[in-house]
């Protein structure tokens, strides 16, 4: 990350409950269960009012992208600046967002489980149902088996993909994509040729989407050439600022989209509304992807916990005083 970014309060996939609303906030009340959004929705712009995207003009107005924070934070220690990262920075008791960052969700939801979808889960769900636009009886990659991965795993088998085939170089992860949906598992450290040159003979000549959820420039490539030539869909959902991707032309003109999604798609607050329905529908999976409980107190141990890819979401608890 740039040295600009710092101090930051991290953190950007929460729930909570609203304490106190400004004079212009016609939206929420103190009590109302809500879940920050970093992709802003204020259904005013030309963005918001089309159903091309789910980009909002003012999403990116006020932000930095090269530190991913706004200029404005509202968070201070000791007179000095402290950067509130994606605009939320949620790991902590309290936080400000601005009413167009903040979804209303069921009053009955659990703020411990539907925190994830803040982002991660929307993020791989929507990107194989509203990106990829996944058709039942296809075939599906999914490179990288996170917790954006897994549902991306989930949003094929939602959209009723016949053959998921789940992508990463750490086997321990192969049963939770099972459980998640995946039919079939590979590990590129088992083979000697290129992955991707793998999954054109496993499906004769390659999925029809796949699905990047890794953010690494040369696992983007392999996911694109791992598509059928004639009508193959790639879409990158990884993110990264410091690496290129290259492509021949040829590798488009045959006829393969290639294409990148951002939240899945999902216009920011009405696509989380829309997740927690169905969560509270019992429609998909959330709980599955919980792997540890934790307080804020031990929030580095989670992020070793996530570098060593221990857990797929740590939920962090925090008790205002």
């Amino acid at each position: 990350m740039h040295k600009d970014g710092f101090p930051v309060v991290l953190g950007h996939e929460a729930a909570g409950i609203v304490e106190s609303v400004g004079a212009e906030v016609t939206e929420f009340r103190p009590g109302d269960k809500v879940i920050p959004v970093f992709l802003s929705q204020c259904r005013e712009c030309r963005f918001c009012k089309s159903p091309k995207t789910n980009q909002c003009v003012k999403a990116w107005s006020e932000m930095r992208m090269e530190v991913m924070c706004p200029v404005d934070s509202g968070f201070s220690c000791k007179g000095k600046k402290i950067l509130k990262f994606g605009g939320l920075g949620t790991f902590t008791e309290y936080t400000v967002v601005r009413q167009i960052n903040l979804a209303k969700i069921h009053p009955d939801a659990p703020l411990d489980k539907v925190c994830l979808i803040g982002c991660g889960i929307c993020t791989g769900y929507g990107s194989a149902v509203n990106t990829a636009k996944v058709e039942e009886g296809s075939t599906c990659a999914v490179f990288g088996l996170g917790a954006v991965g897994l549902a991306a795993v989930m949003g094929c088998k939602a959209a009723g993909a016949k053959r998921i085939i789940a992508v990463d170089t750490n086997p321990e992860k192969f049963e939770k994509a099972k459980i998640i949906g995946a039919t079939d598992f590979v590990n590129p450290t088992d083979h000697s040729k290129p992955i991707h040159e793998v999954l054109q003979e496993m499906t004769d000549g390659g999925v029809d989407f796949s699905i990047e959820c890794v953010g690494s420039a040369s696992v983007m490539q392999s996911a694109l050439h791992s598509t059928i030539k004639a009508w193959g869909v790639s879409v990158i959902v990884g993110y990264t600022l410091v690496q290129n991707i290259t492509v021949q032309p040829v590798d488009l003109i045959s006829g393969r989209t290639w294409r990148g999604a951002l939240f899945g798609g999902f216009k920011g607050k009405d696509g989380v509304m829309e997740m927690v329905k169905c969560y509270m529908e019992k429609k998909m999976m959330v709980d599955e992807f919980i792997t540890h409980n934790m307080d804020l107190d031990n929030v580095m141990e989670a992020v070793e916990l996530m570098k060593k890819s221990k857990c797929v979401r740590a939920v962090l608890k925090t008790s205002p005083q």
